[in-house]
């Protein structure tokens, strides 16, 4: 017997007991069905049996609603079982989650998809970085909207001055800044609530209208208004965080986390997004046009305090001076106290006489806070004055055509020339004149070579020179050197001198 047929004989007689005399089945069936289906019903579906817990349904909907769906299905059971109840714990968790499920839909949030418009949003926040030297660093990774270009820098705090520092190169790396600055809401922006109203903090206020940008920020505990940025802080930690997952060598400096950070930043906008279906990077070149112009100067209100480097590429604090790189000498910097360290941040030499060439503030160095008396140079800021303060190796500068002739027979020269004056040779002119007269019979290579291995050996007698040219022509080259015998001497012997006084011995003594 089908269904259908029981509908089928019923719509044919409109009686039920002919109806079930034609479909094979008792006439209460046929009444049951017709029923369910006048009433639009499912007669597959089978009708829900009663159950020990549906006198507790009340209650439980009650806790569920009070604690607007985060208790737990255990708590309920407990109190169910101190009511009465005496079905399983089982039971219970079945009931809570259908409740629980019953209220979320209700309550469901929706979500407006967020189509950015160019040139309008840059998302920022931080993420942790790894370790160098047991120190903890910090990614600012910046987001910018609609092309959905990254920007990640390297940073040793979250300090104000820093972020100020990471923002100013963050837009110079875009070419422009956008309308809104959006962010989550850390102290360097936001300084506290009032009545659930975020309250700026100054100097970020200035900062935006130094950029012509607005600086906002999201609801508290809510990240979905800043996903794009989320998700760049998860992926740059996950790709430049050394991780047994990433397989990632430790970084040895600070240059090679920012080298590995730039690296990183252009292989991830270079490549094409699975949104766009095109690379950030070109993306960029689009909405640049619809970036505002960025001012000549950074913001440098709470960078400190501006200094100018000198010419001994120093810069005075507190009546201390404090080396930094190579490559500032006559620029300005920017000097504040952080903790026990002076943080001293510039720009590149290209950029203080170039604007158009501007790629931002960074780090240049940090300094132990130092007393006067006690200057703080680092020696790596000064490759050409190698030793520090130890004494310096002379350099040979001719002044005459005859140092001249001799000194441009090669690096020997000099060699032999450095090591002959500081051991304190005599007739060192008259050696050197020698030498360049070997030097148009025998060609300048064998005697710079021959003038090489007498400075390391220290031999600066006057047939010495010519006897290793002779060597050196008899090898065609320099072997290992040859260094004589510490059991034999050169010196004569004595032995002639043995007789010495022995007048029997010695002939024409008229003694």
């Amino acid at each position: 017997m089908e269904l259908m047929e029981i509908y089928e004989a019923y719509d044919l007689t409109g009686c039920a007991w002919s109806a079930a005399q034609l479909a094979g089945c008792d006439p209460k069936t046929v009444r049951r069905y017709i029923a369910i289906r006048a009433a639009g019903g499912n007669p597959h579906q089978p009708t829900p049996r009663p159950k020990a817990i549906d006198t507790f349904l009340a209650k439980i909907e009650e806790k569920v609603d009070r604690s607007k769906g985060k208790i737990r299905a255990d708590v309920v059971h407990k109190d169910l079982v101190a009511m009465g109840f005496a079905g399983s714990e089982r039971t219970t968790r079945r009931a809570v989650a259908e409740i629980k499920a019953a209220w979320k839909a209700g309550r469901r949030r929706v979500y407006r998809p967020w189509v950015p418009e160019p040139g309008m949003w840059l998302q920022w926040d931080w993420g942790e970085g790894p370790r160098i030297g047991q120190r903890r660093t910090q990614l600012f990774c910046a987001w910018l909207a609609w092309s959905r270009f990254r920007v990640v820098i390297p940073a040793w705090d979250q300090t104000l001055a820093t972020l100020t520092s990471c923002l100013d190169a963050a837009l110079r790396r875009l070419g422009g800044a956008p309308t809104y600055l959006l962010t989550d809401n850390p102290k360097t922006v936001t300084i506290e609530h009032i009545a659930r109203i975020a309250v700026r903090h100054p100097q970020i206020v200035e900062l935006g209208r130094h950029y012509g940008c607005v600086v906002t920020t999201c609801e508290p505990f809510d990240p979905e208004s800043k996903g794009g940025v989320e998700a760049t802080v998860k992926i740059a930690k996950a790709d430049l965080v050394p991780t047994h997952t990433n397989l990632r060598a430790a970084y040895g400096s600070f240059t090679e986390l920012e080298a590995a950070c730039a690296t990183w930043s252009e292989h991830i906008n270079g490549r094409r997004h699975r949104e766009t279906h095109r690379p950030p990077i070109e993306m960029l070149a689009e909405e640049r046009a619809r970036l505002h112009v960025l001012p000549a100067d950074p913001y440098v209100l709470a960078l400190g305090a501006e200094r100018l480097v000198g010419d001994d590429r120093t810069v005075r604090w507190g009546d201390v001076r404090y080396s930094v790189p190579p490559g500032h000498e006559g620029q300005r910097v920017w000097c504040r106290v952080q903790g026990e360290e002076l943080v001293i941040v510039g720009r590149s030499s290209a950029d203080e006489h170039a604007h158009h060439a501007h790629h931002g503030l960074k780090e240049l160095w940090r300094h132990r806070l130092s007393v006067p008396g006690r200057p703080q140079i680092v020696d790596a800021h000064y490759p050409e004055h190698e030793g520090g303060n130890g004494p310096k190796a002379p350099r040979p500068r001719p002044q005459t055509k005859a140092e001249e002739a001799f000194l441009a027979i090669g690096p020997g020269a000099q060699a032999w020339l450095i090591e002959a004056a500081a051991t304190g040779v005599v007739r060192i002119r008259a050696k050197m004149a020698r030498a360049v007269e070997l030097r148009s019979l025998l060609g300048a290579a064998r005697v710079d070579e021959a003038l090489g291995l007498a400075a390391i050996n220290g031999r600066f007698a006057e047939a010495d020179l010519a006897s290793i040219c002779d060597h050196l022509a008899l090898h065609e080259r320099a072997g290992e050197n040859l260094r004589v015998d510490e059991a034999h001497s050169a010196q004569p012997g004595t032995a002639s001198w043995a007789a010495f006084g022995n007048t029997g011995n010695v002939k024409g003594d008229h003694s």
